[in-house]
């Protein structure tokens, strides 16, 4: 599909994804991914066939990018009908209809729609800020993406013990400071935690994400992951990163000339 096929609302713009020819759509206005989608899409355990499901999808940048790791069924659901509205019509931009499935809805009903364990796997990327009174932007869009004002942290658990099928995986991107209350939820709704990466924006710097896979059901084992470092002492992206963005590695790359 051709760029002015695709009806853009006012402060849209259209993004390379900087792999595989895709495309998003984007508005600093209500949403705009960063790297902790994409560090998510790379980081899941997905089949090659099944059906995989993400919740806060957003602008659908996830299941957009979990099409050049699986042949899955792909399906988003996002309870901002802006936003979601932006991932179906990203959807159709890359000419993904049979591959991707944008729901627009709430997370902690959709087993009424979809039935109990039926996911092989389950992506998140929820919002990272519980509601405990701080300052919120004005920005309903924006609040949202941020606050846990949809939806808390043990609802997306506790959808996520729902949906997913035994022996299912859970991948979720978040906060370290929130990994302990991460680790016990899931404990709570059978979900344990499988992998765990640390992702660093330098060496010398503490963590400033998260990534953890757990199983439905699954044997209490947990890995640690080598920590992930975006940035060298030179202010590059690191090889992996490189490796994750471009498919390559491309030495020179600055922060500016990133994401």
């Amino acid at each position: 599909m051709t760029d002015h096929e695709v009806i853009l609302q006012e402060s849209e713009r259209i993004d390379d994804l900087l792999s595989h020819d895709l495309r998003i759509i984007q508005s600093d206005e209500v949403f705009s991914f960063s790297m902790d989608a994409v560090l998510l899409a790379r980081f899941a355990s997905v089949p090659k066939r099944g059906r995989v499901l993400d919740l806060c999808t957003g602008n659908g940048v996830v299941p957009i990018l979990l099409t050049t790791r699986t042949q899955s069924s792909l399906e988003g659901i996002e309870i901002q009908p802006r936003l979601a509205d932006m991932a179906r019509r990203s959807v159709q931009l890359n000419e993904l209809e049979a591959s991707i499935l944008i729901r627009e809805g709430d997370l902690r009903e959709l087993v009424n729609e979809t039935g109990h364990a039926v996911y092989d796997a389950i992506t998140v990327n929820p919002p990272y800020m519980p509601l405990n009174g701080s300052d919120l932007k004005a920005n309903t869009h924006q609040a949202m993406a941020r606050h846990e004002i949809g939806c808390t942290l043990e609802e997306v658990i506790q959808a996520c013990n729902r949906l997913v099928r035994n022996g299912g995986k859970v991948s979720m991107v978040h906060r370290p400071q929130r990994l302990g209350e991460i680790i016990s939820l899931m404990r709570q709704y059978k979900l344990e935690p499988k992998r765990i990466r640390m992702v660093h924006p330098r060496a010398h710097l503490e963590a400033n994400m998260v990534l953890i896979e757990a199983m439905k059901d699954g044997k209490p084992e947990v890995r640690m992951l080598p920590p992930l470092i975006v940035y060298n002492e030179q202010g590059n992206y690191c090889d992996e990163i490189m490796e994750i963005y471009y498919g390559q590695q491309q030495a020179g790359r600055t922060k500016e000339g990133g994401n």
